[in-house]
């Protein structure tokens, strides 16, 4: 499976990360807001920005079904799932 840029830095997000997380704390980092908090719903900006949560969701839906994140503890409803990094997603970043 090849990568895309998205999938690739959640990756290696989750790489990173000491122990289990959850994917979508590190979508604001990758792709963070860039417009006003007051901007209204429809503006251009936060549309796209957007589209780019919804780009990194689909990413992390791609790692999981590839086998390159393994959830580790299931979403409680308090909190969603947590994962780590197989031995496939670490040899996917090489």
């Amino acid at each position: 499976m090849t990568l895309s840029a998205d999938a690739r830095s959640i990756l290696q997000h989750v790489a990173q990360a000491p122990e289990p997380v959850a994917m979508s704390d590190f979508f604001h980092t990758i792709h963070p807001p860039t417009f006003e908090r007051s901007a209204p719903e429809d503006d251009p900006a936060r549309e796209e920005w957007t589209e780019h949560q919804f780009g990194l969701y689909r990413a992390s839906i791609e790692l999981h079904d590839a086998g390159f994140v393994e959830i580790v503890h299931p979403a409680n409803g308090e909190r969603p799932d947590l994962v780590s990094v197989t031995d496939a997603g670490r040899a996917a970043l090489v």
